[in-house]
């Protein structure tokens, strides 16, 4: 499974939920969606990011590079989470679910 843009890109040009202008714009087939947005309302730039279901988690930045650079990142470990979701038949699913918990704690660790 990979990232696709979202909505065909549909909504890039448009206004985002951190107030600025959507540049980027990926969904994964499992259940995920990031956004890069530029001239946000609190930062230059701010990337948008979750797990539908899951979690949704958002970060600010002063450069284009530095978010551009994460946002690569980001979408990477995001896809190895997907992976980790079990379906809700799966034998030992709480281990499995406390996995998946821990997985995302050290991604919005790893990216406040």
């Amino acid at each position: 499974m990979s990232w696709t843009p979202y909505d065909d890109s549909a909504e890039v040009g448009t206004s985002g939920t951190e107030g600025g202008i959507i540049v980027r714009d990926d969904e994964h087939a499992l259940g995920a969606r990031i956004t890069l947005e530029q001239n946000c309302g609190f930062a230059p730039w701010a990337i948008t990011c979750g797990i539908y279901g899951y979690f949704f988690h958002t970060r600010y930045f002063s450069s284009q590079a530095e978010s551009s650079a994460d946002y690569d990142q980001m979408r990477d470990e995001l896809a190895v989470i997907l992976e980790l979701i079990p379906l809700n038949d799966a034998p030992n699913l709480d281990a499995k679910m406390e996995t998946v918990h821990e997985a995302i704690v050290r991604f919005v660790n790893r990216y406040p």
